[in-house]
């Protein structure tokens, strides 16, 4: 393949999700949280990412410490082999972006290089982007400048495409961003928790403003709230796993006028609740990535892509946001 047709390929892709959508996987092989069984999941997430790509979402995001216990990096792995049996066109047109955990084990420059290996081996060489899974500043400063060194290595030795980072600050992640200037490296995206009911709006607003300026793609994760923001005005705690019912008794009260607002711009659109709520994220210059379980929210997320907020519609939901007096519990890992 020539240089134009890569760019060419390029282009397409980052049409695709500039301003855009793309899915995440944490839920693929995650018993704790989403309930994975193997025998019944599997067949449905590929249909899932089948129905993902075929309604044109191009970015997917996994990390090496997804799927628990037994299960750990299961999301690569079937990440990689749903990759695998794409035709080649399809393959090139997707960005697949991990993220490498910095466990305390995990030391020096080169802490990160096996963990690299082994999740491209897990993604069938599927990997445009690898990112720092959450931010060590808070306990361990310099654990993370040395990892920070070493993926800038990765990239600028030609085994991985792009840099990203994850569940940084502000200050953090301009000063990273400097640092990795200074060695010709540039910073993809950052990655954080951002959604209607995401708590720190201050830093939200600040981090926003430094991406802005200096082009660094926001990833926004759980857009939909553990799913809350989907739920219609009278919905009730439903059956699921411990920590999502816990997390659903606290937030529905709280988020109940927000969420009747959201139905209400729902209905008078003719879309659903989980579309606005996307939409929410994309008016702020966000590109949400909500977890994908089945075909049906894989549509969903896409039909997202055919039409924004108004202005006005931004504003009333930004209000409610404000108003909303329980929010999702912060990231503790994440950096100032």
């Amino acid at each position: 393949m020539n240089g134009s047709d890569d760019g060419a390929i390029m282009a397409r892709r980052d049409a695709g999700r500039l301003n855009g959508i793309g899915f995440g996987t944490w839920a693929w092989g995650n018993q704790l949280v989403w309930g994975y069984q193997p025998e019944r999941d599997d067949p449905v997430l590929e249909e899932t990412f089948l129905e993902a790509v075929r309604s044109g979402l191009r970015l997917v995001d996994t990390a090496d410490s997804y799927g628990t216990g037994r299960l750990n990096g299961r999301s690569e792995a079937l990440l990689g082999r749903f990759v695998q049996a794409l035709p080649a066109s399809l393959q090139r047109e997707l960005l697949v972006a991990t993220k490498l955990a910095p466990f305390p084990w995990r030391i020096g420059r080169r802490g990160l290089d096996r963990a690299f290996a082994a999740s491209r081996d897990r993604l069938q060489g599927h990997l445009e982007r690898v990112q720092l899974h959450w931010s060590t500043a808070r306990y361990a400063p310099w654990q993370e400048v040395s990892l920070l060194d070493g993926l800038a290595d990765l990239v600028l030795n030609g085994a991985v495409r792009e840099l990203g980072v994850s569940n940084m600050g502000p200050r953090r992640l301009e000063w990273m961003q400097d640092r990795l200037e200074q060695r010709g490296v540039r910073l993809s995206s950052v990655q954080v928790q951002f959604s209607l009911m995401a708590p720190g709006d201050h830093r939200l607003q600040d981090l926003l403003a430094i991406c802005r300026k200096r082009s660094i793609e926001v990833l926004a994760y759980s857009p939909l709230a553990f799913g809350v923001l989907g739920q219609p005005p009278d919905a009730q705690p439903r059956p699921g796993t411990l920590l999502r019912r816990r997390l659903f008794n606290r937030l529905l009260p709280a988020s109940l006028p927000l969420r009747q607002e959201l139905k209400g711009m729902a209905d008078r659109r003719g879309v659903s609740m989980v579309q606005v709520a996307l939409n929410w994220c994309r008016a702020h210059g966000a590109t949400p990535i909500p977890g994908l379980r089945s075909p049906a929210q894989a549509r969903e997320a896409a039909a997202a892509l055919s039409w924004e907020l108004t202005p006005e519609e931004q504003d009333r939901l930004d209000t409610l946001r404000s108003r909303c007096p329980v929010r999702m519990p912060a990231n503790p890992f994440e950096s100032a």
